[in-house]
């Protein structure tokens, strides 16, 4: 057998003439995609993700990790933008893999993006239930311990696993309250969204203002801690390596702005404004805050669920912790949404190709989604939620990111070799220095997460299981491969 058989594409012709006839409505502007994009990014990032890695890894310094992890995004995007200007489907970065590399490596690609979206989605959940949790206990409602932590718990250095027999039951319920939107319409939830967008914006702003006020410059000394012997991986420059690694978990949220092409009013012109423009707001708005946080608070007490909250309730300010607490609820929710409308469209996309069961790409009659497969990825990624550690969760969840975007990275530049006279609304600029930068940024991003031995076991074993199901059903149900 012909391991060509593997590499078969799918013509980009056929792709583009899939985006003018799709069954999905077209009701998205770019200022809705731009909303989208920031409504993913702005959550776990900034409300869960930063006190951990600058408690854990970088200290003050969390900033210059900030700045790594943006750098890597900025070449990644303007790859997305390129590729999504010229590909306008749901699919993403599968469907770009498809055009170019073939159908084993589309495939991985969709592994890659189940990671991207339907885990991430799970890692947002847990954070989510953190601050729900805190907030409930304001008025004080209670939830019993087994029912808000994970039924597993990483020991000994992050080598080995813990059996807890917990369950975080409010994780669950938040998924499936997200699965319940997403089914009613598009357009009914990116109205939804543009209105917590602006709430947890405002809140975020009024964070960095407040807390400004706050600010002791003592904290902030020594900007790079040594490192020490028993912290593994942790401060000094390996410690913000690693700190990229953890808060590039709160970037992702740009790409799944590729994944609304299918939707949008005129996907040349609007995606590329969706993608870099959330982008560049975002990431002034992490810098901000992680100074602001690390200056409040000595960094060293910041890795719990809820650290930005912590840092307002330490300047004695309990109207805005109040606000915070609201704010990061809002935030993480419409974060939830927008991964798992992402991982829903990607599957959507992979099952009109054949590649996963037909049910994945039906919709209802009524509100024009992928109802079926909206209600199966709810069910799996509030089930991950409630049964995993966030630790493992984010980690997983970068490695398949950073691998993601490297191989978008090459794609640009496999095509512009193969297919030069392609019409490419937008073009990436210093073409092949930036694709390859981007290239080179996600290597050295993935390199500084191999120091977590669970995280790299889980990861090789996805991918395992990813591909005897490619050999057991895929390819053997390809329409493209089948003609």
């Amino acid at each position: 057998m012909s391991f060509s058989r593997f590499m078969v594409k799918k013509s980009i012709a056929s792709i583009q003439a899939e985006s003018q006839k799709g069954e999905l409505k077209r009701t998205l502007s770019a200022m809705n995609l731009i909303s989208l994009g920031i409504g993913c990014i702005i959550g776990a990032g900034i409300f869960v993700m930063t006190g951990q890695a600058a408690a854990q890894y970088a200290g003050p310094a969390i900033i210059i990790s900030f700045v790594i992890a943006g750098l890597c995004c900025t070449f990644a995007a303007i790859c997305y933008a390129e590729l999504s200007s010229m590909l306008p489907v749901s699919g993403s970065a599968y469907s770009y893999a498809y055009a170019s590399v073939g159908e084993l490596l589309a495939w991985g690609m969709g592994l890659l993006l189940l990671l991207e979206y339907g885990v991430a989605a799970s890692t947002v959940a847990v954070g989510w239930s953190g601050y729900v949790v805190s907030f409930l206990a304001n008025f004080g409602i209670v939830i019993p311990k087994s029912l808000t932590t994970p039924t597993l718990q990483i020991i000994n250095d992050g080598h080995d696993l813990l059996f807890t027999g917990g369950f975080n039951l409010p994780a669950l319920l938040g998924v499936l309250m997200m699965t319940m939107l997403l089914i009613i319409g598009v357009k009914e939830s990116a109205t939804i969204n543009n209105l917590i967008v602006f709430i947890k914006v405002s809140v975020v702003l009024l964070f960095i203002v407040m807390g400004a006020q706050y600010i002791d410059p003592a904290n902030w000394h020594p900007f790079i801690p040594e490192p020490t012997p028993e912290n593994n991986f942790g401060y000094g420059w390996n410690g913000i390596l690693r700190g990229a690694g953890i808060v590039f978990f709160a970037y992702v949220g740009f790409e799944a702005v590729s994944t609304a092409a299918q939707e949008a009013k005129n996907p040349q012109r609007d995606v590329p404004i969706g993608i870099l423009g959330s982008l560049f707001v975002c990431t002034v708005l992490y810098m901000a805050v992680a100074a602001v946080l690390t200056g409040i608070v000595p960094y060293s007490t910041l890795n719990v669920a809820d650290p930005i909250a912590k840092a307002v309730d330490a300047i004695g300010l309990p109207w805005l912790s109040f606000i915070v607490k609201i704010g990061a609820i809002a935030g993480l929710t419409s974060v939830m949404m927008v991964l798992m409308y992402g991982q829903t469209r990607v599957f959507y996309t992979m099952a009109k190709d054949g590649l996963m069961p037909q049910i994945f790409s039906a919709v209802h009659h009524k509100y024009q989604t992928p109802w079926v497969n909206t209600i199966v990825v709810g069910l799996v990624i509030g089930l991950i939620a409630a049964t995993t550690p966030i630790d493992i969760l984010g980690d997983l969840v970068s490695l398949g990111t950073l691998t993601a975007f490297a191989i978008i990275c090459f794609t640009v530049l496999y095509l512009r070799k193969v297919e030069p006279n392609l019409e490419r609304p937008f073009r990436v600029p210093f073409t092949p220095y930036f694709p390859i930068l981007g290239m080179i940024f996600c290597g050295y991003l993935i390199y500084g997460l191999l120091s977590n031995p669970v995280t790299v076991k889980f990861y090789l074993v996805y991918l395992v299981l990813g591909v005897i199901i490619y050999f057991t059903y895929s390819q053997h149900h390809s329409k493209v491969r089948n003609g």
